[in-house]
């Protein structure tokens, strides 16, 4: 059927989804040169049907490696190339707010879809556009969700939550994530004003002495829903718990959450860590099947 390529930091993840598909898994070995390069050996041997497991998080350098990795691979006899990237990068920047703003959704896509004949990722920020293959035009450009795997995981923690999205833009991702379970949900009104600095304002619903559950696609810097929870708990809800799909969780974003008040940090194994609570494998592995 295939082999799957993995790289060592995404190879948990890699080695469950070969096993639920029954495929052998192979590492690609990577060396680092002092002044950064990187050598990547291949094993020998490749089948027909590459599938390249990786997630796009720390990006240039992993974008740069699979350029390699997907090139070799052709090389070495690999008729058709998957990516398979559960975290796809740059999918936010998608308009140029001021002259001169480089718009890397689409330059990324391409560049994806010129390596590769399938993408197949999960929860992807689209906000502007409707299908994957807008940004990344491959033969098949495939978007998961894993809204259904969440809302299955929060019926096994709470009887009753209610669900938030932190801004606008989450409103797919907690309204998917509510229904299920017909659980109440609202979405916070948020006013950016850097990188770092963020206001938000609550919707018109009562959290007294109720679990909060904020949902949303990505966590990166984690200030927004920092400064959500902190409003929660200032409107006197029981708990608040934030729930994503994409831990990026840079610049020490979990210690911010917590200080905030969040009681559990919960995610995906989409990116590796430690508050991978979610598999992702069997997602994969259908959307894996139905290429095939």
């Amino acid at each position: 059927m295939g082999i799957i390529l993995a790289f060592e930091e995404y190879e948990r993840q890699s080695r469950m989804l070969a096993q639920a598909l029954d495929m052998p898994c192979k590492m690609i070995q990577r060396h680092r040169f002092p002044d950064g390069e990187s050598k990547l050996t291949l094993p020998a041997g490749l089948a027909e049907h590459v599938l390249l497991c990786q997630s796009l998080d720390h990006p240039n350098e992993k974008l740069v490696e699979l350029l390699l990795a997907a090139k070799a691979a052709r090389l070495q006899g690999a008729k058709q190339l998957t990516l398979i990237a559960p975290y796809l990068c740059y999918m936010r920047q998608d308009k140029a707010f001021h002259p001169g703003e480089v718009v890397s959704q689409t330059i990324v896509g391409k560049f994806l879809a010129e390596l590769f004949d399938n993408v197949i990722t999960v929860d992807p920020h689209l906000h502007r556009i409707h299908r994957l293959q807008q940004a990344v035009p491959a033969r098949h450009a495939v978007a998961l969700s894993a809204t259904s795997l969440m809302a299955e995981f929060l019926h096994e923690q709470h009887e009753n939550p209610i669900l938030l999205g932190p801004d606008s833009e989450s409103e797919q991702w907690v309204n998917a994530v509510a229904s299920p379970n017909r659980w109440q949900y609202g979405v916070c009104h948020k006013i950016r004003s850097g990188d770092k600095e963020v206001e938000i304002t609550l919707p018109e619903i009562d959290l007294r002495k109720r679990d909060v559950v904020i949902v949303d696609d990505v966590a990166s810097s984690g200030q927004t829903l920092a400064v959500a929870s902190k409003q929660c708990l200032l409107n006197n809800a029981a708990h608040v718990d934030v729930l994503v799909t994409h831990a990026l969780f840079a610049n020490n974003a979990k210690h911010r959450l917590l200080e905030a008040g969040v009681r559990h940090i919960w995610s995906t194994d989409s990116v590796a860590h430690e508050s991978n609570v979610i598999s992702l494998s069997g997602l994969l592995k259908q959307a894996v099947l139905n290429l095939l």
